[in-house]
């Protein structure tokens, strides 16, 4: 039987991280920190993960992702898809 290499670490990348008070869908916030626990990663990193592959065309999630995406997404009542992006309208702005 071949013993499997150890991948060599690659170097970590120094950046600049800002705050920001980014307004989001409340179910669709709720499906993300999930998904961030479960990964056990920061909401941050989440999103920064999610923001680099979608730059790329990539998607940011495998299958054991999307399973987990799917049940969170049943739990929290969350039936928005991607072609309900562009009609998004905060409660009260609505007429």
């Amino acid at each position: 039987m071949k013993k499997k290499r150890a991948k060599t670490a690659e170097p970590s990348l120094v950046v600049d991280r800002v705050q920001t008070g980014l307004r989001i869908e409340k179910r669709m916030l709720k499906v993300l920190k999930g998904l961030a626990e479960y990964h056990d990663i920061t909401m941050g990193d989440l999103v920064e993960g999610i923001v680099l592959h979608a730059f790329e065309g990539k998607s940011p999630f495998g299958a054991e992702s999307r399973k987990v995406i799917a049940d969170l997404r049943r739990v929290y009542g969350l039936d928005l898809t991607a072609k309900s992006s562009h009609r998004l309208k905060e409660r009260g702005d609505v007429r």
